[in-house]
This record gives structure tokens, C-alpha cells and sequence, in this order.
């Protein structure tokens, strides 16, 4: 995941405006929840348990290719 998002940033950060999420990690006890703005990156884990187990990402910008950025996010899926 985080080589993802890494290889992401690197190659279309000047076109993500905003991104945000909460990912439930392998072997982590509470989600990591991220944000960033064009090629700036905070993430960290949430400080409490949350009720639901599902991932979600947010992307802001132009010339982002939905199709391709849900494909490369299923690729990082266990």
C-alpha cells in the first residue's frame, strides 16, 4: 500500500489536488487514516477502533483515471 500511494504521489501528485482515506492494515490493530495535498503526505493510525471494516479513498484533481487508480488499489488488497 504504501509503495502505492508512494509510486502515486511520485508520478501524478501535481494533479491530486486533495486525497484522504482510512485503511484497515494487515496485522494492525486500528485503521491508518491519510491526507495529502498534491505531493505532501500525512498518515498515522487512528487513535481509536471504528465500527466498520471497510477502506475508503478519496481523490481530487484532473486527469485521474478512476478505472486505473480502483486497479492498482485492488492490486495492494490481501
Amino acid at each position: 500500500m504504501q509503495a502505492w500511494l508512494s509510486q502515486l504521489l511520485q508520478t501524478q501528485g501535481p494533479d491530486i489536488f486533495r486525497m484522504k482515506g482510512i485503511l484497515h492494515l494487515a496485522g494492525q490493530p486500528t485503521p491508518f487514516v491519510f491526507q495529502g495535498v498534491h505531493m505532501l503526505f500525512d498518515g498515522r493510525p487512528l487513535d481509536r477502533p471504528v465500527n466498520h471494516q471497510r477502506n475508503e479513498l478519496v481523490f481530487i484533481g484532473r486527469n485521474l483515471d478512476e478505472q486505473q487508480l480502483r486497479q492498482q488499489f485492488a492490486a495492494c488488497l490481501i
